[in-house]
């Protein structure tokens, strides 16, 4: 397995924006996706974003296509969420994942998840 440590959560005002980063540790081989996902309070943990390791294409979420974009460093073991125009149903517990499978994204592919960082949106 991999370490995973997220930091950029807050208080953000509805329509501002937050990046978040997850700095991986561990043996590449189970970072072949690194993804995000979100729980809020009483809902199922959502995927939102995924990246594959070696140049691969990100893929989305319906629910934030448009407004979040994943990226990643891979010299720095590194990857990112930037959200813009964020509404108040985006608060939630965001958690960076990573997953030896590649193009993942149900819960059941990650075996790597960090700690959670606390986004809440709200005026």
């Amino acid at each position: 397995h991999v370490q995973l440590v997220e930091s950029g959560g807050g208080l953000v005002h509805p329509g501002g924006s937050l990046r978040l980063s997850c700095v991986a540790t561990g043996r590449a081989l189970f970072t072949n996706t690194m993804a995000w996902f979100r729980q809020a309070p009483g809902k199922e943990r959502e995927f939102l974003a995924g990246v594959p390791r070696l140049d691969g294409s990100p893929y989305y979420a319906d629910s934030v296509q448009g407004r979040f974009t994943i990226s990643k460093d891979d010299d720095k073991n590194t990857a990112y969420l930037q959200m813009n125009n964020l509404i108040p149903e985006d608060t939630a517990e965001y958690r960076c994942a990573a997953s030896p499978k590649w193009w993942a994204r149900e819960v059941d592919d990650f075996g790597s998840w960090g700690q959670g960082t606390q986004v809440t949106v709200s005026s």
